[in-house]
């Protein structure tokens, strides 16, 4: 009999043991799961960061625009230089660069030099060989710098690495619902941003050295519209980077650890 006693009373408090451990680990992992709610984001979260995206996909649109064009600089000689009816005028880019032969009569009677590059006439484009054999060009006996190109077109592709890697992390971002990946997301357009102006600054200097290599032919240069889309993108990109981590700011870890107000002392 004491036996069956003993024995009945074990199990008892076996169960009795059981019942709280398991009621504890499942109250455990509501709290977890109810924790992964809180750290999603809400509907209005989303669309503001969806608005921040599109204004750094408009920075990126307009970089890729103004990287693949050869108008980022317009190079003239005096319209008149020549003696016929003919001028030259030269534009390039970080990529390839074009000879043009202009009718002076098409060109405005108030313009000095020859130009623009929009007027109608014979164009002569080449690539660079920058890249391949590693040759200077050679524009109306002026030389460039190949090291100031190479630098300036090494930092435009690094820019275009890092909005590649910045849409990945906000891409992640609105599939998994998650705030993680928006402070590295900012960065990634941030720098971008930084290189592309950068971009702009070398290739100023570039030309720059190019006229002063020689003078032989005088020449009226000016920047053109690439640079002003590409020196928008990185401007553009830089605040939709800043856009990123305003909104990264609600989600901080230490916000994690503060006491809520239903909890109980």
């Amino acid at each position: 009999m004491w036996s069956n006693f003993l024995v009945q009373h074990e199990d008892e408090g076996r169960s009795g043991v059981a019942g709280p451990g398991q009621s504890g680990a499942l109250g455990g992992v509501k709290g977890f799961r109810g924790q992964r709610r809180i750290n999603k984001m809400s509907d209005s979260q989303e669309g503001k960061i969806k608005l921040a995206f599109f204004i750094s996909i408009v920075g990126v649109t307009l970089t890729v625009l103004g990287m693949g064009t050869e108008f980022w600089v317009e190079l003239a000689q005096p319209k008149n230089f020549s003696g016929n009816q003919t001028c030259q005028m030269a534009h390039y880019g970080l990529w390839k660069g074009c000879i043009r032969t202009l009718w002076v009569a098409d060109i405005d009677p108030e313009r000095a030099s020859c130009g623009p590059a929009e007027l109608p006439g014979e164009s002569n484009c080449t690539y660079f060989k920058f890249f391949t054999s590693g040759e200077n060009a050679v524009i109306f006996k002026k030389t460039t710098n190949r090291n100031l190109n190479l630098a300036a077109a090494v930092l435009a592709l690094l820019s275009l690495t890092m909005m590649v890697m910045g849409s990945i992390c906000i891409v992640m971002s609105l599939s998994k619902g998650v705030p993680f990946f928006l402070k590295p997301a900012s960065f990634c357009f941030i720098l971008s941003g930084v290189l592309v102006l950068l971009s702009v600054l070398i290739f100023h200097q570039s030309v720059l050295h190019l006229l002063s290599s020689d003078h032989s032919i005088p020449l009226h240069h000016e920047l053109s519209w690439s640079v002003a889309c590409v020196g928008s993108a990185g401007a553009i990109l830089i605040f939709g980077g800043f856009l990123f981590i305003i909104l990264s700011l609600p989600f901080s870890p230490w916000q994690k650890c503060l006491p809520h107000k239903n909890s109980t002392t």
